[in-house]
């Protein structure tokens, strides 16, 4: 008894050292990080605010995608797979991620903004959140353990600070790795550096817009069974907007060699759209219109316009990130499922605020605890519902390519657990499901080095 008391006892001091080891380091990249979404933030709303006023910026996003096109070719061939880049060297470490991926981000996605192309904000949160944290990687001798925790740490921090979701931020950069499994390993870091990053953002003097639920009736079996409806509703919709993204992405390299011109083509076709609509509505952040989901109703198309124009955007090359078009597409979607289920819009919009993402992250963990965040306790337990359903009926896509498939969400996919999305889209479509079972490992690691070259040919840098 005394020699097993004084094991635990050691191993406490041993977890008390590690602690005290990764808090300053864990700190350090929360505050890189939420200075850099602070940075980020702030650019944004002025670009923003730019484009409103001379609308006729929007007339040269063709020109802007080419410039940030020729500066990645040029620049930034390295970094130019952005948030698969950073999944990969957490998977498999191989070399620190150089920091110029930090000023090419911002800068690729204030240019986004400034002309008129629909994105978002979060992957350049991670990009720059990751990229800063694994600066510290040689100056501290880290091992490839260390580095995975570290590579982790700046995901969390850059997703918590732009969002101002530190609960969400920690638990999504343990969640996103690879669906099915979370990587407990580095959670006290992961928590460290995203509380760190959104109070550093805060102290900037940054805020974020508050988004209100104004009813949220008494949890019941009818509306547990509404939910689960909307929650289908959402998954399939993350699904389509995942593979109409990657699909664009596609078409664009191959039919369009020279990697600076696919976000010109982009911008040509996007800039048209918005003046034939004559609205800017679907643009940027689209911010406004995602408050307005929650007060009164909208046009029931919306969602799929933005989810349309975003697609364009990101799979022709522009910067930005995926997440607050899909904050877009879901508030929106669960406001025209208004019309038919009967639940408050406000409540809809709200589960479809953080739905949609679940589907399309497979971060149906993090995203419930945002809704929990934004909207509070009560909303939540509609959301939780919404992001477990939408999470299974996404099937294995995703925004991001380089996620893993940790374990499979329906047994007759099993095959497929510890590959990457990529590897299984190129499956599915490359061979019907008895010729898959007959791919051996060979081919399956010649599938993926042609996937891993697309990836570095593109510019999408999701």
């Amino acid at each position: 008894m005394p020699k097993y008391r004084s094991r635990i006892a050691g191993d406490q001091v041993r977890l008390l050292v590690d602690l005290a080891r990764w808090v300053p380091i864990a700190s350090a990249v929360g505050i890189m990080a939420g200075s850099a979404s602070a940075l980020l933030l702030d650019s944004l709303t002025l670009a923003t605010n730019v484009r409103e006023s001379h609308r006729w910026l929007i007339l040269f996003l063709a020109p802007a995608g080419l410039l940030v096109g020729y500066l990645y070719k040029v620049f930034g061939s390295s970094v130019e797979a952005g948030n698969n880049l950073i999944l990969e060297e957490v998977h498999d470490p191989k070399a620190v991620i150089p920091v110029r991926m930090t000023p090419l981000v911002l800068l690729g996605t204030f240019m986004s903004h400034l002309f008129g192309g629909s994105a978002g904000r979060e992957g350049t949160a991670i990009q720059t959140g990751a990229s800063l944290a694994d600066q510290l990687t040689r100056p501290l001798g880290l091992s490839a353990r260390d580095r995975r925790i570290l590579l982790m740490s700046g995901i969390s921090a850059g997703f918590g600070s732009v969002f101002g979701t530190p609960l969400a931020g920690a638990i999504f950069g343990i969640e996103v790795l690879a669906f099915g499994t979370v990587s407990y390993d580095a959670i006290a870091p992961c928590f460290i550096a995203a509380f760190i990053g959104d109070l550093v953002t805060k102290a900037w003097g940054v805020h974020h817009t508050i988004f209100t639920v104004a009813e949220v009736p008494a949890l019941h079996v009818s509306g547990i069974f509404y939910s689960m409806i909307a929650g289908v509703v959402f998954g399939l919709v993350a699904m389509a907007f995942a593979k109409t993204t990657h699909g664009v992405s596609h078409l664009s390299r191959r039919f369009v060699s020279f990697a600076p011109m696919r976000p010109f083509v982009g911008g040509i076709i996007v800039s048209a759209t918005v003046f034939l609509m004559g609205t800017t509505k679907y643009i940027g952040l689209g911010i406004p219109t995602i408050v307005a989901s929650f007060h009164t109703k909208l046009p029931p198309y919306d969602f799929a316009v933005k989810s349309i124009l975003t697609s364009l955007t990101l799979g022709t090359g522009f910067k930005g990130g995926e997440v607050t078009p899909l904050f877009f597409i879901g508030s929106t979607l669960g406001n025209s499922l208004s019309r038919i289920l009967p639940l408050p819009s406000s409540l809809l919009a709200g589960m479809g605020f953080v739905a949609v993402f679940a589907g399309a992250a497979n971060t149906p963990i993090a995203s419930t605890l945002m809704a929990v965040e934004l909207f509070g306790a009560e909303a939540g337990a509609y959301a939780a519902i919404a992001c477990v359903l939408s999470y299974l009926f996404s099937g294995h896509s995703g925004i991001y390519h380089a996620q893993r498939v940790g374990r499979s969400k329906h047994i007759s996919a099993v095959a497929e657990e510890g590959l990457s999305l990529a590897l299984v889209s190129k499956m599915r479509e490359s061979a019907s499901p008895r010729a898959q079972e007959a791919i051996d490992e060979d081919e399956l690691q010649e599938m993926l080095d042609i996937e891993e070259a697309e990836e570095t040919d593109s510019i999408a840098g999701h």
